[in-house]
């Protein structure tokens, strides 16, 4: 393991991987799909935007067909399949098509979300448009569901497989109140989705975690700050938070460890997030540094640590 910053990434090797990112569309999904491609895994990308059909979320630049082929482009294989998880007859179609074409799945990451947009923040369970607030609940629950229950025994047929129940929040940090009533319910159920799914999968062989990113430069985050990933230091101006930021790369290149850790057993049930397994696994964000967004909103934020960001960093 390497704690220098000038050190070059080394990249896990899973060549023979097969890999199923649902929700992949853009974000950390589509990182983690990438990532995953630069192992060398065969990596199927779901999501419900296409170059001929955009989504509820309304960014039609984003595409399941742009991820694929950034999947092949960083060294893997990347397969597009148009997929709504909230129907289950899509999701057995997907998984019938991945045990017909590999005979095999290895990795399932439930990125499922796509639910921003609903959120009306500073604003009371009561007050809140009901029909918006359990739609929420179907796009970071439901739907997070209804693709483990057709997907794993697939990946329960081969002992080793890993589930990833992506999140946003540790669970330490989502102890506190998640600014709304279904934000909160969308976010912290995942990680006991993990803790209850590593119950399940453990006796056959498999392991399943929850894993949040940090303070992700996501498209739609670079976006609302005004910035691009190459000027997002000037958005620290708005959000001085901001300066802890890690890029989608690095919760991808987390994935890509945890997938090809011959020991990721010891994880089962865990909630992880990129930070952590940065520093567990040696890897960095694509800029070399080695961002602990947690540790710094534990500390500093709410810990009330006169610590710079850069100690965090």
């Amino acid at each position: 393991m390497t704690t220098s910053h000038t050190h070059a990434h080394r990249q896990p090797s899973l060549t023979g991987t097969v890999a199923l990112v649902a929700g992949a569309t853009r974000g950390a999904g589509r990182a983690i799909a990438v990532q995953l491609g630069a192992a060398g895994a065969t990596v199927y990308v779901t999501g419900r935007t296409t170059r001929t059909r955009v989504s509820e979320v309304g960014r039609p630049t984003e595409t399941i067909e742009e991820t694929a082929e950034l999947v092949t482009e960083a060294g893997g294989e990347g397969i597009a399949v148009p997929t709504d998880h909230l129907e289950a007859d899509q999701v057995r179609a997907l998984i019938a098509r991945i045990d017909a074409e590999r005979g095999r799945l290895d990795v399932l990451v439930n990125s499922l979300w796509g639910g921003d947009h609903l959120i009306a923040w500073n604003t009371k369970m009561w007050d809140t448009d009901l029909d918006k607030g359990l739609r929420m609940l179907d796009l970071g629950v439901r739907s997070h569901i209804i693709t483990s229950s057709i997907a794993l025994p697939l990946l329960l047929r081969r002992p080793g497989g890993l589930v990833v129940e992506m999140t946003d929040g540790t669970d330490e940090y989502n102890r506190r109140f998640r600014e709304n009533f279904y934000y909160d319910l969308a976010k912290t159920t995942p990680l006991r989705m993990a803790f209850a799914l590593a119950h399940d999968v453990e006796d056959q062989g498999a392991t399943a975690v929850a894993l949040t990113p940090g303070f992700l430069r996501s498209e739609e985050m670079l976006d609302h700050f005004g910035v691009r990933e190459e000027n997002w230091r000037d958005a620290c101006a708005q959000e001085p938070h901001f300066a802890v930021a890690e890029s989608p790369v690095y919760v991808g290149r987390a994935v890509a460890a945890l997938a090809a850790d011959p020991e990721r057993a010891r994880w089962n049930g865990q909630s992880l997030n990129s930070g952590q397994l940065a520093r567990e696994y040696g890897f960095t964000d694509a800029d070399g540094s080695r961002p602990d967004a947690w540790g710094y909103f534990r500390d500093v934020v709410h810990g009330g640590k006169d610590a710079p960001v850069d100690d965090y960093r």
